[in-house]
């Protein structure tokens, strides 16, 4: 308590004292010695309400003590079971945890990781990827401020995400890898990384990279083939030796026929190889008969014109043409849809035959816009000019129902700048974005979609997009989403297929440790998106007619299903509503291919780096005792003593107030009784 404060309260005390001893000994008329009863209860009764104006503060401290967190965490995958060290690893796990020492020295907290970091339930190894990047990511950021050494038991081969050696940098406590594996160097064969597109076009030669390895040190001699189905397409031998120990294949092959075309690449294994299943993979493509052709007209460069083309050929299906408006003319039979960036008059010739030859467009406004030409050259849209911009940012209609968008954060995005003033469409639309203002909604559209005359159309009110490209970079360190977003506007504007009411998004094929994911959306007959119907998607296998149903769950305005971890193969599928007569299909393949099923070995040299980067030390699984005792008798990992001070108010005291009414209900009775009021 501050010394300024003690010394209000000795005033107050005198203070209280005064008043009582003026009103029942200076002042009063009673004789007796119950004056001197009233001056005492009087003055408890205005101390108490002068303490309480006061309002003094006392300090109260209170000790405990922090034990360091010792976090454990298992690496879960499948790599784990394949490498027959399950076993081991569940033997650590329950030792660590079972070690009276080790609990009363630290806090245990216990963690699995695969493709994403849990609590311990219990452990299956049947992750099909293995993210240690991710999980020392986690560690480093919940106990940042903490000391708390992190146990790792893991083989040290990470097949999804960042390279777990760089993630390790910025970890500030000590890392103990406990090393799950054989250390042993095997010869063994492996095809280490395999690169071709996804998408070709029919008669086009399209190129395949294949990176070979061997580890070993005799000289050999294998054969590299690529087949297509039982037809081998490509071979090529190799040699191998101490020295030589990796080579790239490139070569070609023509695509013949439109759909998914699956191929084999194999190296012939050495006699007793180990490891056999990383000497093949499996890899396909979709070979379609020809690109979208999409052309840009602008008449002032932008940076908008070079985030659309690159959004837009993010997917190989998609070419696109920048073009002045009379170089569109000349060309317009070359595309499938074009998009007008910022209209003015010089684009008369270009609205025109849009309208006369029923083409697909989309519309871009923004500060440069005629307005007024566009008002008076179309009757689907009118605006109000007002001569003035403003900024304003997107606000997602969750009720579109024209095709599936994905979960991006746009109300975040930055704002993008348009015309001051309503816009009014005369057509029936679908809004896909509002306006708002500083979070308001302006209740005007941003991006919108219309059909008229069996043509598609969409309208985007504002300049700027670049910025929500890089926006999304920022949010996920990738263009992927927004690009995947532009481009099912773009598939949308450069179909003719009808409107339908249940909607799926899929991929033609999927490698054998990709998510398989379908997402769907169901409207009623007014075209409203409904969250409350029952959707389940049939699925069989061509190979052996397995028929399996499975329900699709609503999740962030879609329904969707999670089918990761079905057997390689050819797949039909139906998504159908379970009381009404209505459906969607598709087809897929399952490429047969498990990542963590190529490694031989732990890796024993990146384990033991980020170990001794981070000030902590390596171990293999038969050292579980040096580790306890090493982390037991590591003075890092003191217990610290640590204080709380709590400052408490006296006016949250509700004694002191119970007082002050006990006093003076108290000195009123007196007085009551004694005749003196």
């Amino acid at each position: 308590m501050q010394t300024e404060t003690i010394i209000y309260i000795t005033i107050a005390a005198i203070t209280a004292l005064l008043l009582a001893l003026f009103q029942y000994v200076y002042k009063s008329k009673i004789k007796s010695n119950l004056r001197y009863i009233l001056t005492v209860i009087r003055a408890i009764s205005v101390f108490g309400i002068l303490l309480l104006i006061i309002n003094p503060k006392f300090e109260s401290k209170s000790y405990y003590d922090e034990k360091p967190t010792l976090v454990i965490a298992v690496d879960n995958s499948e790599s784990i079971s394949y490498l027959k060290q399950e076993e081991s690893a569940t033997k650590i796990i329950n030792d660590l945890k079972g070690n009276s020492e080790l609990n009363e020295r630290f806090n245990l907290q216990n963690y699995s990781f695969g493709k994403s970091v849990k609590s311990i339930d219990s452990l299956n190894y049947n992750e099909r990827h293995s993210d240690l990047s991710l999980a020392l990511k986690q560690f480093g950021e919940v106990y940042t401020n903490q000391t708390a050494p992190i146990v790792i038991l893991s083989d040290g081969n990470q097949t999804y995400g960042s390279d777990y050696s760089y993630t390790a940098k910025g970890v500030k406590q000590p890392i103990y890898p406990v090393i799950l594996g054989d250390s042993t160097v095997y010869s063994d064969l492996s095809i280490k990384q395999l690169n071709v597109n996804r998408y070709v076009y029919l008669k086009n030669k399209f190129p395949i990279e294949i990176i070979a390895n061997y580890s070993g040190n005799e000289s050999i001699s294998t054969e590299l083939k690529i087949w297509s189905g039982n037809s081998l397409v490509f071979r090529k031998t190799l040699q191998f030796d101490e020295t030589r120990s990796s080579e790239i294949i490139s070569t070609a092959l023509v695509a013949n026929s439109v759909g998914v075309k699956t191929y084999r690449v194999e190296l012939t294994p050495l006699t007793n190889e180990k490891n056999k299943v990383n000497n093949s993979k499996n890899f396909g493509v979709e070979v379609i008969g020809q690109k979208t052709n999409i052309a840009i007209v602008y008449e002032r460069l932008h940076p908008d014109l070079g985030t659309l083309k690159k959004s837009i050929e993010s997917n190989e299906q998609r070419s696109v043409a920048l073009l002045k408006p009379e170089e569109y003319i000349s060309r317009i039979n070359d595309f499938q849809l074009v998009i007008l960036y910022q209209p003015n008059s010089n684009f008369r010739n270009v609205l025109f035959e849009i309208d006369s030859q029923k083409f697909n467009a989309f519309i871009i406004t923004g500060e440069t816009t005629d307005y007024a030409y566009l008002n008076s050259i179309q009757e689907v849209f009118k605006y109000t000019i007002t001569n003035q911009t403003e900024d304003f940012q997107p606000a997602l209609n969750r009720n579109y129902n024209t095709f599936i968008i994905d979960n991006l954060d746009f109300d975040n995005y930055p704002p993008l700048k348009s015309e001051f003033g309503n816009m009014d469409f005369l057509v029936p639309n679908d809004i896909i974005f509002f306006k708002t203002v500083n979070g308001i909604d302006a209740k005007q559209p941003m991006l919108a979609t219309y059909e008229i005359d069996n043509t598609k159309h969409a309208l985007l009110n504002g300049e700027g997009i670049w910025r929500w490209r890089a926006q999304a970079y920022l949010d996920s360190e990738s263009f992927v989403d927004f690009d995947n977003f532009i481009n099912k506007l773009v598939q949308y504007l450069s179909s003719n297929r009808k409107r339908n009411r249940i909607n799926i998004d899929y991929k033609s094929f999927y490698n054998g440790n990709d998510d398989v994911i379908i997402s769907a959306q169901y409207f009623n007959k007014n075209f409203e998106f409904d969250n409350s119907a029952s959707l389940s998607v049939i699925l069989k296998r061509k190979d052996d007619n397995n028929l399996r149903e499975v329900p699709l769950l609503l999740n962030n305005g879609n329904y969707t299903v999670d089918l990761s971890g079905i057997d390689s193969g050819l797949y039909d599928f139906t998504v159908k509503h379970n009381s009404e007569a209505i459906a969607a299909s598709g087809s897929f393949q399952v490429l047969e291919y498990n990542v963590e099923q190529q490694f031989l070995n732990a890796n024993i040299e990146k384990l033991s780096a980020i170990a001794e980067r981070s000030n902590g030390q390596a171990y293999f699984a038969n050292q579980t005792e040096d580790l306890i005792s090493n982390l037991l008798s590591d003075n890092r990992y003191a217990t610290i003593q640590k204080s709380t001070k709590n400052i408490v108010p006296l006016i949250d005291w509700k004694y002191l107030l119970g007082l002050i009414t006990l006093s003076l209900f108290i000195e009123w009775f007196i007085r009551k009784y004694n005749g003196l009021i």
